[in-house]
């Protein structure tokens, strides 16, 4: 009966490590089939094929895109990513990068900002810098000048510089000092200078009182609306002050 026990154990024990055996061997035979995924990003396409064969995988280039970033004729994306665990004979598939996307520069001088907004965007191009400066020979809101210059060629989508005219510099006066003169003459003077006569108001009797030292006297009428024979007291800007042609002036009278 003992002997009969101990061929049955023999068997239990053989049965198990059969088993094991079995399940070890079945697990290598999965695990040893998987790979990690190179990295093939930044690599020709003679490389990754290379570095791909030699973890058992396939290489397949899919698509061409322009880039600012990857230079021509690299991988610029890949799937499945770097590191993760594929079969053998799993097929990798990449993007090449076409290297940036060359454009021929519009010429934009002598047509307005917005034209020249329009036109770039159209083409793809941006708009980069845009300085504006007074220029006596090109007219106000034209294009001066331009960089990168116009039919430039084989330029890496650029932003495109820009020089806007301001037209004209306008004429720069030192205010006078109007104080003490006929509204009507002070109107005309400024008006031959280029420049704008803004608001008119009548001045306060009080104040004028104060600032003379003697008590404030109440009128005895109603003020009379400034007219040309008005008396001009205070202006601004103030007498001295750099100003432009087309400044506007205000003046207080009495």
């Amino acid at each position: 009966m003992r002997r009969f026990f101990r061929i049955v154990f023999l068997t239990l024990v053989l049965i198990t490590i059969s088993l094991i055996s079995a399940l070890a061997a079945m697990q290598f035979a999965i695990h040893g089939r998987e790979v990690d995924i190179p990295k093939l990003v930044g690599m020709s396409p003679a490389d990754a094929e290379r570095a791909a064969s030699a973890s058992g995988l396939q290489l397949v280039v899919e698509r061409q895109f322009y880039s600012a970033t990857v230079p021509e004729g690299k991988i610029m994306t890949q799937i499945p990513p770097p590191g993760m665990k594929v079969r053998r004979g799993w097929t990798v598939r990449v993007a090449q990068s076409l290297g940036p996307q060359r454009v021929t520069i519009p010429n934009l001088t002598g047509g307005s900002a917005r034209a020249a907004e329009i036109n770039v965007r159209r083409r793809g191009l941006t708009v980069g810098y845009v300085a504006q400066v007074a220029l006596a020979d090109v007219p106000q809101d034209q294009i001066a000048s331009q960089s990168p210059p116009a039919n430039a060629s084989n330029v890496s989508v650029p932003k495109i510089d820009l020089l806007v005219s301001l037209g004209p510099e306008p004429g720069a006066y030192l205010m006078p000092n109007l104080t003490g003169q006929p509204l009507g003459s002070a109107q005309l003077a400024l008006q031959d200078a280029g420049m704008h006569v803004g608001k008119v108001s009548l001045a306060a009797a009080g104040a004028s009182n104060e600032s003379a030292g003697t008590s404030p006297q109440p009128p005895s009428a109603p003020p009379v609306a400034p007219n040309p024979a008005s008396m001009i007291v205070a202006q601004n800007p103030a007498p001295g002050t750099r100003v432009t042609a087309g400044s506007t002036i205000n003046l207080d009278v009495r």
